[in-house]
């Protein structure tokens, strides 16, 4: 077994050993069957999973959000649906309660999460999506009782979960000041569990349904203050719009090095799959992507903890576009391995198996558009203060090795306030002229994305009142959109910077910038970009290395079992 494995990759073992019971097979069959691999769940709780959504002051390892990211990967490098089913969707529940319950509730759930416990958090309605203002289900106070009345649907382990965070009515007239949350024993009397919902993706996860009738809980299940619910589920969803995208790098990590293998070995036309120009620019291409989306979600993950009065900002930018990068890349990869991906058996299961699960990431309890949207309230605001001048955000925003302070819940706002220190590096960056290193074909992209920057202040200066929120039209969606892109091509730059300064040969290399840099300025100006010369040469020697040596195609480059 190769040495420097992390406990977790270990305790998985080699996913592509038959004789292993958390293989691929193992893993595949369970979808088949729209279970989950009874294995793996034995595995998480033998590792005490749960602990890692437990701050260190209740008895759990969640210090740092990158950390958590990188600690779990190996579970989503194998199977999204084990990682979802087994019990992250604990995590967006217990942030919640982190953020806003008292000591005894907080006590509460990490009990529940320290004996291997699962909580569920039902927020949605079918008939109101993401519109949780409009949510129905209801919850009114009887003297020292709240009575609960109404249905949930779509929520993960709700059958199985101990308790459970709910997102309910408290005013009549609704508003952002009319529903509050509350921290529910599933035991309750007067809940019964709605049938399972099946699946085309992550089949395994258990998605079921809530219906509440004559059910009364003590006041004390109040999470925070009555009609704060809007505000802790937003404070919430910064943490989970982070860490989810960063989680789903795993998957495409097993998805790439499943492709790499098959265009290795596989020959066409006297020559390997490998030696074909549109098989060598797809490879390159989805390598960088899947960089670039780690590059993002780490900065995200680590702005929680530096920069928190923006995070709803940077966060919800990640969930769109890391999922956006993830999906178009898999999809490119598809292409190469044809007809095999489609098989339910063999080498290239697993690849569908991811395929197919991806897009729950987008989706979750806060989709593309809402996270959009997020964006497109913000944008005026920036435009008037954030991307005047230049930012220097701190350099320990792209050095994971860089010690964080705790993360404070509570001091995660709602809006950015006009402040994007990150995106702002574009112009800093293009200001000081080529920096030292970075290579004429790196500081021309930067000097034009800092050109579509300032473009794209203007033209958000110009967005009428009306369309701020849900009318919000498609050329103003198309500006939120370009605002994630730009985002990450600054988190590109500065993850290169940390790269120069300690010396990383790939990482601080300019082709790496170059290449992240020309993808992100082909996505936003809608053009095609091909690399310098031999730049993709130099991408997929790294890329067969990495595969061949037994390492992780991220930024990380650490051991795997392959």
């Amino acid at each position: 077994m190769p040495s420097g494995l992390s406990g977790l990759e270990s305790l998985l073992g080699d996913p592509r050993d038959g004789d292993n019971p958390v293989s691929y097979a193992e893993i595949v069959r369970a979808d088949e069957r729209g279970e989950l691999l009874a294995a793996g769940e034995d595995a998480l709780t033998s590792w005490a999973f749960n602990a890692e959504f437990v701050p260190p002051h209740l008895g759990g390892r969640l210090r740092a959000a990158d950390e958590l990211v990188r600690r779990i990967r190996p579970v989503f490098r194998r199977d999204i649906g084990l990682g979802l089913g087994y019990g992250v969707t604990s995590l967006m529940a217990a942030v919640n309660v982190w953020s806003a319950g008292t000591g005894q509730q907080q006590r509460r759930a990490a009990e529940l999460l320290l004996r291997g416990d699962r909580l569920a958090v039902a927020y949605h309605e079918l008939a109101h999506g993401n519109d949780f203002s409009r949510n129905e289900f209801e919850a009114r106070w009887e003297g020292e009782r709240v009575r609960l009345s109404g249905t949930k649907e779509l929520i993960n382990n709700i059958a199985r979960a101990a308790a459970f965070v709910l997102f309910a009515r408290t005013e009549h007239g609704g508003g952002p000041r009319g529903h509050s949350l509350f921290l529910v024993e599933n035991d309750t009397a007067g809940l019964a569990h709605l049938p399972r919902t099946r699946t085309v993706g992550v089949r395994g996860v258990q998605l079921g349904g809530l219906l509440a009738r004559d059910c009364a809980v003590p006041a004390g299940a109040l999470l925070g203050d009555r009609g704060q619910g809007v505000e802790t589920a937003l404070r919430s969803f910064q943490v989970t719009r982070a860490v989810l995208p960063g989680l789903a790098v795993g998957a495409v990590d097993t998805a790439l090095r499943t492709v790499v293998r098959f265009a290795t070995s596989r020959r066409l036309y006297g020559a390997t799959v490998l030696d074909l120009p549109h098989s060598q620019e797809a490879l390159a291409g989805a390598f960088v992507d899947l960089l670039v989306a780690d590059a993002l979600a780490t900065v995200a993950c680590r702005g929680l903890h530096l920069l928190p009065a923006q995070a709803s900002l940077h966060a919800a930018a990640t969930k769109y576009l890391v999922a956006r990068l993830l999906t178009d890349a898999t999809e490119d990869l598809a292409v190469i391995l044809g007809a095999r991906y489609y098989l339910r058996e063999g080498p290239g299961a697993i690849f569908g198996k991811h395929l197919r699960d991806l897009p729950v990431i987008s989706l979750g309890h806060a989709g593309e558009t809402a996270c959009l949207l997020a964006i497109i309230a913000q944008l005026p605001a920036l435009s008037r203060r954030a991307w005047r001048e230049p930012a220097t955000p701190p350099p320990a925003l792209f050095d994971p090795a860089a010690a964080l302070p705790e993360l404070a819940f509570t001091r995660l706002a709602l809006s950015s306030s006009g402040r994007d220190d990150i995106t702002g590096l574009l112009l800093s960056a293009a200001a000081h002229g080529p920096e030292a290193g970075i290579g004429p074909d790196a500081g021309a992209l930067v000097a034009s994305l800092s050109d579509q920057l300032r473009t794209l202040a203007e033209r958000a200066s110009a967005i009428p009142p009306l369309r701020r929120g849900p009318l919000a039209d498609a050329e103003t969606f198309a500006l939120a959109e370009n605002y994630a892109m730009l985002l990450g091509a600054a988190a590109a730059v500065g993850v290169w910077r940390a790269g120069h300064a300690r010396g990383d040969a790939f990482l601080g290399a300019p082709r790496w910038l170059t290449a992240a840099l020309a993808r992100l300025h082909a996505r936003l100006t809608r053009t095609a970009a091909p690399l310098p010369d031999g730049t993709v040469e130099w991408l997929l020697g790294e890329l067969v290395c990495r595969e061949r040596d037994g390492l992780s195609l991220d930024l990380s480059r650490t051991p795997v079992l392959t």
